[in-house]
């Protein structure tokens, strides 16, 4: 025989017909199980390794066994991956340490709009207030002048232009411990607790040091004319009041105020009021409640009192002056005046020219407050 022919298949490629043998088939692999038979498995494995079933043979379950134990396999993963995933969530609401920012986002924009609140109801507009850009922003749609507005960016150099530092989680980062150490050392406000509190500080134009001796010899000043206003038989006021005029805590306009009414007529200071949640103890008390004498003297009482009220300059104008029921019934007149409270308004050798009763009475005219030469 000659050359194999080129036409013919591969395997017939051979020089002995004897030696050729048909190809042999390779067996089908096995079909692969359904995954309704591998949960199947796997479930009666596990039931039977904890002994809640006994062991039995795969020829003595019939296939349409082998469905109902892969579908009740499906719904036993199914059912547990949900309760594990309720249970976690559960965990994360109740545990505090889930949360390391000390509060959530919305938590952390209610304090922000509290903060804001008070701001807008306590602080002079005229007085500039730094903050970050979110805090500015808030500010700005709570009414707060745009003007009085100093946006503290992170290239910021210091807040030394503002009156009132809003401290939050982002000034306190920007400028670490120098925030209070430096610039502004006292609060005269503060809301929420953690990295998402808020407070309100003073601004310390001469450093924190000057601030605070500034405050101290404030707060003397104030306790010596406090003192003498209680000392004034036109001026009565309640005992918790009468205590708030002994130690100076009360505010110097608020004093210098108190005796320039005094000239007209008799005053009765029910209570000293305005320290915001979060203020130092230093910080002065800037409102206060006045009784208003029953019946149609009390109509003259009040048209008098505003009239003085109205007349007075920065810094001695009130910010409120308004007429307040109180739980009891009681109508008062209510007298506040915004923050920050001025320091050294009182100078240390020149008390208030506070009068007695048998001094002649000031006219609403000349309502400005005259102080003694010495």
């Amino acid at each position: 025989m000659g050359q194999p022919s080129r036409g013919l298949p591969p395997d017939r490629w051979s020089g002995n017909d004897r030696d050729w043998e048909p190809a042999r088939e390779l067996p089908d692999p096995p079909a692969e199980p359904s995954w309704a038979t591998v949960l199947a498995t796997t479930s009666r494995l596990w039931l039977e390794r904890r002994g809640l079933r006994r062991p039995v043979s795969a020829d003595a379950v019939p296939k349409s066994a082998w469905r109902r134990f892969g579908l009740l396999g499906l719904v036993l993963v199914v059912f547990a991956a949900g309760a594990l995933t309720v249970a976690l969530i559960r965990q994360t609401a109740k545990d505090p340490a889930a949360d390391p920012a000390g509060g959530s986002l919305g938590a952390a924009s209610a304090v922000r709009d509290d903060a804001a609140a008070w701001i807008v109801r306590r602080v002079s507009p005229g007085a500039i207030v730094a903050c970050d850009p979110v805090m500015c922003s808030v500010l700005q749609k709570r009414g707060f002048p745009a003007g009085s507005l100093l946006t503290l960016g992170p290239s910021a150099g210091d807040p030394l232009g503002s009156s009132i530092v809003v401290a939050t989680a982002a000034l306190r980062s920007q400028f670490g411990s120098r925030l209070t150490s430096e610039y502004a050392p006292v609060a005269i406000a503060g809301f929420g607790s953690g990295t998402a509190g808020v407070q309100v500080l003073v601004t310390a134009q001469d450093g924190a040091a000057s601030y605070l001796s500034a405050l101290r010899a404030d707060q003397r000043a104030r306790r010596l004319d406090g003192t003498q206003l209680l000392g004034n038989d036109r001026i009565g006021s309640a005992a918790a009041a009468a205590a708030a005029l002994s130690a100076g805590r009360v505010d110097t306009r608020l004093l210098i105020t108190l005796a320039a009414m005094a000239h007209q007529q008799q005053v009765q200071v029910l209570s000293f009021g305005g320290a915001a949640p979060g203020a130092s103890r230093d910080v002065p008390l800037s409102t206060a409640e006045l009784a208003i004498p029953p019946g149609p003297a009390g109509r003259g009482y009040l048209r008098s009192a505003l009239a003085l009220l109205r007349a007075q300059r920065a810094p001695y104008l009130a910010s409120s002056m308004t007429t307040t029921r109180l739980a009891s019934g009681r109508t008062v007149l209510f007298v506040g005046f915004a923050a920050p409270s001025p320091l050294g308004l009182l100078g240390p050798s020149a008390p208030l020219h506070t009068q007695s009763s048998d001094h002649p009475k000031k006219s609403p005219g000349k309502s400005k407050p005259r102080r003694k030469k010495h």
